[in-house]
């Protein structure tokens, strides 16, 4: 499955950035949507958590996604935004403090589970077997060891998308750490990450097909003392990757996902965390 990705790799690795042929290759797409009132979900409990999710305006939370199924699903940690369609997450959004960094929580047994909360067909464990994917975490079990509920949230295969091993283990895995060493150091941060798909057809895993992303975003903010903004785009390949090759502004993981960002910021703030690659 992986060789149907050798063109798309190659293409980026020669280019200055990663990012580049990922540019030129996907549409320019939206980058500004209104934020409704509420979600509705299909779980009355979840209803009531979106509708005060939304109402706090909370910053960490990007616009109403309009052109995709979205489904809202609130967790104790982090909120994400779920495409039925797909079978995967379209972001997976969180503050992540200080305090949240450390923590004596271990990973569960048997950690991965489905998600009862989202209408079949939907990823179940065995749609992983021998797929030729890892189980790549969107907020990551290594930001919740403060809460064992937290943790064990971040099991549900809607928080999962198939990530190719070397990235799951390699520079995503970094990024993550580095996440945690900003929040140490900044206080807070928030962070949002997702799957890119590129085009209408897509390889699939499972019974179920869970639809394989052809890279992942992450776009990260700090508005403590100075506000500061980075962007990643991620190739979804065995290539071992770089700052060099992954590292952007947030304004053009906007472009290339047709998500908007932290709608809550003021202009200026905005302007200023979003068009510069800020250094941590």
């Amino acid at each position: 499955m992986k060789k149907s990705y050798i063109s798309f790799v190659a293409l980026i690795l020669v280019a200055t950035l990663t990012t580049s042929c990922l540019r030129a290759r996907l549409a320019t797409r939206r980058t500004s949507q209104e934020q409704p009132a509420a979600v509705e979900t299909k779980q009355d409990n979840t209803v009531s958590k979106v509708r005060k999710t939304q109402s706090t305006g909370r910053f960490d939370i990007p616009a109403t996604l309009l052109d995709r199924a979205e489904k809202i699903l609130v967790r104790k940690a982090y909120t994400v935004s779920y495409n039925e369609d797909r079978r995967i997450p379209n972001w997976v959004a969180w503050e992540l403090t200080r305090e949240h960094t450390t923590g004596k929580v271990k990973r569960p047994n048997r950690a991965f589970h489905e998600d009862y909360d989202v209408s079949a067909p939907r990823a179940t464990y065995s749609d992983y077997r021998d797929g030729g994917w890892s189980k790549g975490h969107m907020c990551p079990a290594g930001d919740n060891k403060w809460d064992s509920e937290a943790m064990y949230d971040t099991f549900l295969l809607t928080n999962i998308c198939p990530q190719d091993y070397t990235l799951n283990s390699g520079y995503w895995n970094s990024v993550e750490m580095r996440c945690r060493h900003w929040a140490e150091r900044y206080g807070s941060i928030l962070i949002v990450c997702g799957p890119i798909l590129e085009g209408d057809h897509h390889d699939t895993i499972g019974s179920n097909h869970i639809v394989v992303p052809e890279a992942f975003f992450k776009v990260v903010v700090t508005l403590e003392d100075e506000p500061k903004g980075v962007g990643f785009i991620c190739p979804n390949t065995d290539e071992h990757l770089s700052d060099e090759q992954c590292m952007t502004s947030i304004s053009e993981v906007e472009r290339i996902t047709g998500i908007t960002f932290f709608p809550h910021l003021n202009k200026e703030v905005s302007k200023r965390v979003k068009e510069e690659v800020s250094k941590f």
